[in-house]
């Protein structure tokens, strides 16, 4: 089993900035992607970052130029900056991994979710 704790998340004026945290149970060198999504209040759950075990990114159209995600190996844990934050940004993010678990396979990981509102 995979464990995925988000931290970081909280209530911030438009305009600001917050870093979210995503700390795994087990080695991130063993996914070879982690990410980010969110899920607004009433829509479904969208991708808005993630990051390849060698370091690739991409992103949702609706963030780039203001998120940045990255990954430190040594302490096993992806990071979500969020600048220049506005209303449309607020939801729970979660943090997603697909780990490599040997014979037993692939395990999609998620962790609980953080909430992020972004207030006028």
């Amino acid at each position: 089993q995979v464990q995925l704790v988000e931290s970081g998340g909280g209530l911030v004026q438009a305009g600001g900035s917050l870093t979210l945290s995503c700390s795994a149970s087990r080695s991130i060198l063993s996914s070879t992607l982690m990410g980010w999504y969110r899920q607004a209040p009433g829509k479904q759950r969208e991708l808005v970052a993630r990051i390849t075990r060698g370091g690739s990114t991409n992103y949702a159209d609706s963030v780039k130029g203001r998120f940045i995600i990255s990954r430190d190996n040594a302490k096993n844990t992806v990071y979500l900056q969020m600048n220049s934050l506005n209303p449309e940004d607020t939801g729970v993010y979660y943090c997603n991994g697909a780990f490599f678990l040997g014979p037993l396979g692939t395990l999609d990981a998620w962790g609980q979710g953080t909430l992020v509102t972004v207030s006028t």
